[in-house]
Parts: C-alpha cells; sequence; structure tokens
C-alpha cells in the first residue's frame, strides 16, 4: 500500500501552519508579560499566561518536527508528534479553563496589586514616572480612588485635555476622574481573551492534526509491510 500524497502534503502544511500559530501564541503572550503599560505597574502577569508562553514554545518545535516526519516519511517523528499534540492540547484546555475561571480572581489580583502602591506620593520616582505614562494613555489619574491617591500633589498627567473622557474639578483644574486600576483591568483581560481565543483555535486544528499522523503513520507502517 502506497503512501496517500495527499495526507502527506496536507500533513506538512498543516505542520507549517501549526509552526506559525506557535509564533503567534509565544508573541502575544510574551506580550502579554512585558506590556510595560500593565506588567511594570501591576507588577505581575494574569493566570495562564507563562502557560501559554512555554505551549506557544513547544507548538514551535512540535511543528518543526511533524513537517520533517511528513516530508521523510518518519513514523519515529510522527509518533512524537502525535504525543506532543496530545499533551499541548491538554495543556491549552487547561490553560483556557484557567483564564475563564479566573476571571474575577485575576482582576481582585490586579486591584490589591495596584493598592500595594498607595499612596503614590511615596513611591520611587522611576514608578511614580510610569505611572504618569499610564495616566496619559489610559487617560486616568491614580490608581484605585482616583486623583486622591496623589495625595495634594496631583501631577500633570491627570490634567483632563480630552473634553470626551470623564473628568472632575479638584481645586482650579480638570482632571481625569477614572482611576487607572479599570484601565489596567480591561487592557489585560482584551489581550487575554485574544491569547486564549487564538488557544483554543489551535486546539480544534490540533485534533485535525492528530487524525492526519495517525493516518499517515499507519499508511507508513502498511507500505512497509507490504514490500518486506
Amino acid at each position: 500500500m502506497a503512501v496517500s500524497k495527499c495526507i502527506k502534503y496536507c500533513l506538512f502544511f498543516f505542520n507549517l501552519l501549526f509552526w506559525i500559530s506557535g509564533c503567534i501564541i509565544l508573541g502575544v503572550s510574551i506580550y502579554l508579560k512585558v506590556d510595560k503599560d500593565s506588567s511594570k505597574i501591576v507588577g505581575g502577569s494574569l493566570p495562564g499566561v507563562d502557560l501559554l508562553i512555554a505551549i506557544g514554545v513547544i507548538i514551535m518545535v512540535l511543528g518543526f518536527l511533524g513537517c520533517c516526519g511528513a516530508i521523510k516519511e518518519n513514523k519515529c517523528m510522527l509518533m512524537l508528534f502525535f504525543i506532543g499534540l496530545l499533551l499541548i492540547f491538554i495543556l491549552l484546555l487547561a490553560a483556557g479553563i484557567l483564564g475563564a475561571v479566573g476571571e474575577d480572581k485575576s482582576t481582585d489580583f490586579i486591584k490589591e496589586q495596584l493598592n500595594n502602591l498607595v499612596p503614590l506620593s511615596d513611591q520611587p520616582e522611576s514608578t511614580q514616572t510610569d505611572i504618569q505614562a499610564l495616566e496619559v494613555e489610559g487617560k486616568c489619574c491614580g490608581l484605585i480612588k482616583g486623583h486622591e491617591d496623589w495625595g495634594n500633589q496631583v501631577p500633570s498627567s491627570c490634567n483632563c485635555n480630552d473634553t470626551s473622557a470623564a473628568c472632575t474639578t479638584v481645586g482650579s483644574k480638570k482632571v481625569y476622574s477614572t482611576p487607572c486600576a479599570e484601565f489596567v483591568t480591561t487592557l489585560l483581560k482584551k489581550n487575554l481573551t485574544v491569547a486564549l481565543g487564538i488557544a483554543f483555535g489551535i486546539a480544534v486544528l490540533m485534533l485535525f492534526g492528530m487524525i492526519f499522523s495517525m493516518v499517515l503513520y499507519c499508511q507508513i507502517g502498511k507500505a512497509e509491510t507490504s514490500t518486506a
């Protein structure tokens, strides 16, 4: 029995896309980990991000392994590829469930970390600079209670320069009334949703990959038996 060229090259191109998908997962996850607008101030990452980074690296390795196994018709590589896909499939589901059920815990985690920085006027200059940059980008002021987090020294980064944003009057100037905790929470949840969406999409594709790899594996075995 000859090996199906259609399945062989379908598996090759699947693994090429699989490898690219691993690059995407890795890139998005690293962005979530090192994003200057969140990680510097929160002091950590949301649950599941570290797991997604590991998954992205392993997917890239498996994609390369699958491509070689398909082109060379190597049963050992195909079996390792299948086992690897199965393990990653389980890890992706674990990461997705962790991110989905831990949304409220993530919000509490962020607020707890930000609350440790109050009062902001007592923080090192470098930390204050990061917070002020966040205020300008997020059109917010303070972290938890708004401008009150700065005490009597509200920085110019809180000045309400956008009339469409929610503002309040403090003394003789208008400042943003929205605490930056809301901006950080929304930003991290949005990015995490993108990462988890990609992960679940990859998990569905992996099912087809496992099917193709096993079909090709069996065909190679039958071809070897018929020529023996």
